[in-house]
């Protein structure tokens, strides 16, 4: 006997169930990759970075004038034009991040409040050069390779598939330098105590440069490999920012644990709800539960309780 015949409801069609949980999975491993910039950011400079989507969108936007200049100069296959932008986007993002801390962050003290108010006018800023020099255009980036990955119900793009693989791989090199290098030693000392380790000789400031250009750079390789899928367009920044702000806020301000499991539980339920029901009923669900664990969890998941 199908006991199933009694629900009442109906139960969607597998095929449905299995094409959110891929693309919940795809948004997930991107999503967690642009929230553990941001979540990098706060955790070691207490500092609140609203333009961070901006830095998401240049490096989208970047990915299309280098991936069109190598088109247009070698006559190349697609992938040499991604595998340049790949590399480009994120040093000249990084580069930009770094230049407005030194020239913006670091002349405020890195005071909370007026962090908040700085990175805001640098949204707009980024934003509006944006609109200046590339367009209001969306404008498509050709993916490096085109195969399919046969499922029981229909073929699934291999590229983004390969997307969540590259993802994985480049949060597992910075989970290695965090815990394994020199450097990461330098920024969690800088992170726990930022007074001692300037009395220990450590370049804070280098330090906090190198950090914020960090987190602008991991956004920026997000943006370059999810944007032969979504393509690029000078407005795109918004939902990567509000979505990181819903991931590192469940997960726990500066808990890079807390960031991967947010966005996983975040991305596949976004996934399932956008294909079953509406994208926009899965942003007021997520909204929803940030004001829940902000009313009775307010360190999020897996944050530190303050003292």
């Amino acid at each position: 006997m199908d006991i199933l015949q009694y629900l009442p409801f109906d139960l969607p069609h597998p095929a449905l169930l299995l094409a959110g949980v891929l693309e919940g999975t795809v948004l997930a491993a991107v999503l967690a990759l642009t929230a553990l910039g941001l979540s990098l950011v706060f955790g070691i400079m207490r500092v609140v970075n609203v333009a961070h989507g901006e830095f998401y969108m240049l490096g989208a936007v970047l990915a299309w004038f280098v991936t069109t200049w190598v088109a247009s100069v070698t006559g190349g296959p697609p992938w040499l034009g991604f595998a340049v932008a790949l590399v480009v986007a994120p040093v000249v993002v990084g580069a930009i991040a770094a230049a407005a801390d030194w020239l913006v962050l670091k002349r405020l003290d890195y005071d909370p409040e007026a962090t908040i108010v700085a990175t805001i006018g640098l949204l707009y800023i980024i934003q509006q050069l944006a609109l200046t020099f590339y367009g209001p255009d969306a404008r498509p980036v050709v993916a490096p390779f085109d195969f399919r990955v046969q499922t029981p119900y229909f073929g699934y793009s291999g590229y983004k598939l390969v997307v969540v693989g590259a993802a994985i791989v480049l949060m597992l090199a910075v989970w290695l330098v965090l815990t394994r290098t020199r450097i990461g030693l330098v920024m969690r000392a800088t992170q726990y105590d930022r007074e001692t380790a300037q009395a220990f000789g450590i370049p804070v400031d280098t330090v906090y440069a190198g950090v914020f250009a960090l987190g602008a750079g991991l956004a920026a390789i997000g943006a370059v490999l999810i944007v032969p899928i979504q393509q690029a367009h000078y407005l795109m920044g918004g939902d990567p920012l509000l979505l990181s702000f819903i991931v590192v806020i469940l997960g726990g301000l500066g808990s890079l644990k807390g960031t991967l499991v947010a966005a996983v539980f975040i991305g596949l339920s976004d996934g399932l709800i956008s294909t079953l029901y509406e994208p926009t009923l899965a942003k007021i669900l997520a909204t929803l539960l940030v004001a829940m664990v902000l009313v009775f969890r307010p360190q999020g998941l897996f944050g530190a309780r303050a003292a």
